[in-house]
């Protein structure tokens, strides 16, 4: 990994916590969520490949599930306040990727 891949993994990661954050409030319509779901879904799908790339395997696990979880192709419904905790942790989980995914020494 380079550090443009790295600025650009950055950016993925910083948009999905903005907008998942912003997603927490109800008066959204639901042509957010749906937007939502694909941005979170695409940038988990790159942090998943950088984490595998770097062999960390816990990563390549949590952005799995993320992946599964806003798949927006084949949507989990959920309530509305059981969503509003997957934002705020996955948003988390995001804000700590920018952390913990380096390039492989």
């Amino acid at each position: 990994m380079d550090k443009e891949t790295i600025k650009y993994k950055n950016i993925a990661s910083g948009i999905s916590v903005i907008m998942l954050l912003l997603a927490i409030p109800t008066f959204w319509p639901y042509g957010y969520y749906v937007l939502l779901r694909w941005v979170v879904t695409i940038s988990a799908v790159f942090l998943l490949s950088l984490a595998y790339e770097s062999k960390k395997t816990f990563w390549l696990f949590l952005m799995g599930m993320v992946v599964i979880l806003f798949n927006p192709i084949i949507p989990v419904h959920l309530d509305k306040e059981i969503w509003i905790v997957i934002d705020f942790v996955v948003a988390v989980l995001f804000l700590v990727s920018i952390f913990k995914i380096k390039a492989r020494d």
